[in-house]
């Protein structure tokens, strides 16, 4: 490739479907225009060659990655679906232009020799698979998969409560929202002797034409009496697991704190830990100092020290491996699952004051202009001097410091203060996407039942520890790029092209232009955040920027993180959480020499992109489950108020109805189309609304609205309301010939409000 990279002009059709077909990784925009050496003022016309190729039916995309089409890409996602004469496990691609290209390809899983209980795939699963092609045309099944993840189980074990009724049977209603208004009956003999109110897993039945389905309960997972135990719904819902095996308690239970020997004593560095008032891990101190050289006035050195989680974690152990299939902490409003066991994440890897604790740490040289101009990674032993949360760090550097912040204020929060303020500068020259996305949090009571929902105030000592922490990954991925270790990135890919032009065409219904052939960065969008910032828009805008964007994931091969404006990232501040993080600590401490717990020698490529592949999908995982639980605690909260109204806006839009957010508490309903007003609506994608035929009014994504809650159901999480505010003049009305026939049943629900509009 090397002759390739030195070229300047865009390649031949043929010669990028020739490069497509070859390459086993993500293949996108980025890798063809590295790979032939193209500037950034050719990515436009690289990307209107690959859309011609699509279009042509020569190429197809699948996520961010493209592939030639007719042939499967290196990584699939599946469903198993037979079984052989071998007994060997037979599945189909869940993605196959059947109609352009004929039938999809069978794939054989390969099962690995080694294998724990909940690793191997059975009929019906949906599984993420890592594919090589055997090469013999003449063989029905010319691929094999080797399992990456499982990402669903089989269809027919289903999760739901189980409703006891006189005698031995019982009912069983789905946890799932796909399952709304659904119940199961559990025959005599089929309870596995459930009670009333436990989670249960089950194996549906065959449907006769008469009667309810039936289900068998095939295990009990756990009693829900109470709201503490809704987060079991989605960790069972999502398989994430939170049983530690025995022997990974043992080598944490076995594990003890590391003397001097091959660390550097930086005890009497006055670090300081600032964290959320509520957290439960403390992984991080930070420490900050004006620059004495003469080379670098005005300049400071921040230091970041993380909990040394790679001392007590070593490659391929128990712990190891539970971490790996763990894949990060998970954070539920009533507890938390974690990576590691707590004697490892809330004992000797957690900074504790007055305490010492072995810890991998980086100090920065920062310019006056914010700009880091050196750093240096150290295996060391510190003491964090004090443990802050947020409020307490801002109230101390706006002059009311309490008892604790008090003797550290000059000597210590005043020079972190500085130093933020430095890096800021940094920050904003280097113009990250800036957007505005309130987080809300669940706050319960004694009892365990959610009390209310806030928004926290966001600080500038949220913001000191945030930029620290960029900066210590950004150093941490040079160090290793530097030092030729593979090491996993954390990457943001830029907006795809499809979904720049829908927000080029949304913009323009608000007389905003986003101009075309321009080269993509964030301080694009931040000028049009900016232009709607304080007007009714804003919530509207932001919305649609954030959907935008690509999700970012983790990855072997580096593709720039877009979000923050970065070439390289790397997560490396949160190893007790993140298996990342701790990959990277391991990659620095083989590149540097530092000790044991390095990283193996001569780790395989594919092998380090599995391992991207599987945390990536571990985090998706964990936010699903995180943002379910959160539903699901709403919905016990609000079921006693139906009948109430609410503010809100319009969080999306499709053609089944309108979704709302709250504006009390985040929840998340739905307001089905069929009870709009008495017109008919049609989804325009352009606007992001349902626009009426005869009268123009529409519902248009970030609209403030006013609903009625007519129905909450806390098991799934589910929550439908009534439409209480009128719509707004549409740009432009649906034609007649884009109509979608009504239901005559929905006929009553338009003349129902009608009435009470009249009124």
């Amino acid at each position: 490739m090397s002759a390739s990279k030195k070229r300047r002009s865009l390649p031949s059709k043929e010669e990028l479907l020739a490069f497509v077909s070859t390459q086993e990784g993500k293949v996108g925009t980025r890798e063809i225009a590295r790979a032939f050496g193209l500037k950034n003022s050719d990515r436009a016309s690289l990307k209107h060659m690959l859309r011609d190729l699509a279009d042509e039916g020569k190429v197809e995309r699948r996520g961010k990655k493209l592939h030639r089409a007719g042939h499967l890409p290196s990584t699939v996602l599946a469903e198993a679906l037979e079984r052989d004469r071998d007994g060997e496990l037979i599945a189909l691609p869940t993605e196959w232009d059947e109609e352009a290209h004929g039938a999809p390809p069978k794939i054989r899983i390969m099962i690995p020799r080694r294998t724990r209980p909940g690793e191997v795939a059975g009929v019906g699963d949906r599984i993420l698979l890592r594919v090589e092609e055997t090469g013999n045309e003449d063989e029905a099944v010319r691929h094999t998969g080797r399992v990456i993840k499982i990402i669903d189980r089989a269809k027919y074990r289903m999760l739901g409560i189980f409703r006891a009724l006189p005698g031995d049977g019982g009912r069983l209603t789905p946890v799932d929202k796909k399952q709304l208004g659904r119940e199961f009956a559990v025959p005599s003999g089929a309870t596995e002797g459930a009670e009333d109110g436990d989670l249960v897993a089950a194996e549906i039945g065959r449907q006769s034409g008469f009667g309810s389905p039936t289900a068998r309960v095939k295990e009990r997972l756990g009693s829900l009496a109470n709201e503490r135990a809704v987060s079991l719904i989605a960790i069972h819902a999502h398989g994430i697991p939170h049983v530690f095996p025995p022997e990974a308690l043992v080598q944490a239970e076995a594990a003890r704190r590391p003397d001097l020997a091959g660390r550097e004593d930086w005890r009497q560095i006055p670090f300081v830990t600032i964290d959320p008032a509520d957290a439960r891990d403390h992984d991080d101190a930070v420490h900050a100092t004006p620059d004495p050289s003469p080379e670098n006035p005005g300049g400071h050195i921040i230091t970041v020290a993380i909990a040394d989680v790679a001392q007590y974690v070593r490659p391929g152990s128990a712990l190891d491996q539970e971490a790996l299939a763990r894949g990060n902490s998970v954070y539920f409003p009533d507890r938390v699952v974690p990576m590691l066991p707590e004697r490892i994440s809330n004992d000797l890897c957690s900074l504790r004051p007055q305490e010492e604790r072995a810890a991998m740490a980086v100090r920065m040289i920062v310019g006056a202009d914010g700009g880091k101009r050196s750093h240096s990674f150290h295996r060391v032993l510190m003491r964090s001097q004090a443990k802050l949360h947020y409020a307490q760090m801002q109230a101390a550097i706006d002059g009311q410091a309490d008892v604790t912040a008090e003797p550290l204020l000059k000597s210590v929060l005043d020079p972190l203060h500085v130093a933020y303020r430095a890096v800021k500068k940094a920050r904003d020259a280097r113009e990250p996407l800036d957007l505005d996305i309130p987080e809300r949090k669940i706050l319960l009571t004694a009892e365990h039942k959610v009390d209310r929902v806030i928004v926290p105030e966001r600080l500038d000592s949220h913001r000191l520890i945030e930029e620290f922490m960029i900066l210590a990954n950004v150093a941490a991925a040079e160090t290793l790029e530097r030092a030729r270790v593979p090491f996993i990135y954390r990457v943001h890919d830029e907006p795809s092209l499809e979904k720049v032009d829908a927000l080029r065409e949304f913009l323009a219904t608000l007389d905003i232009r986003l101009p075309r052939g321009v080269v993509l960065k964030p301080a694009l969008f931040n000028c049009i955040l900016a232009r709607v910032r304080g007007t009714d828009l804003e919530k509207l805008v932001n919305e649609v920027v954030l959907r935008t964007q690509a999700q970012a994931e983790y990855a072997a091969e580096n593709y720039g993180n877009f979000g923050l404006a970065l070439r390289r990232y790397a997560h490396f501040t949160s190893p007790i959480r993140r298996y990342a993080d701790l990959m990277v600590h391991r990659g620095l401490i083989r590149a540097l020499k530092l000790g044991d717990g390095a990283s193996p020698d001569g780790m395989d490529p594919s092998a380090l992109s599995e391992i991207a592949a599987r945390i990536s999908a571990a985090e998706r995982r964990a936010m699903k489950a995180e943002r379910e639980t959160v539903d699901r605690l709403i919905a016990h909260f609000l079921a006693d108020r139906i009948g109430a109204s609410f503010e809100g806006h319009i969080s999306g839009v499709t053609r089944a109805g309108l979704f709302i957010k709250l504006d009390e508490t985040g929840a998340d309903g739905f307001v089905p189309a069929g009870t709009l007003g008495n017109d008919y609506y049609r989804y325009q994608e352009a606007e992001h609304a349902l626009v009426g035929q005869a009268t123009g009014e529409a519902h248009r994504l970030g609209d403030k609205v006013r609903v009625r809650l007519i129905e909450a159901v806390p098991v799934v999480g589910a929550l439908r309301f009534e439409l209480l505010s009128e719509g707004r003049a549409s740009v432009r009305r649906p034609r007649t010939s884009q109509l979608f026939p009504r239901k005559i049943g929905n006929e009553r629900a338009m003349q129902r409000r009608s009435r009470r509009r009249r009124k």
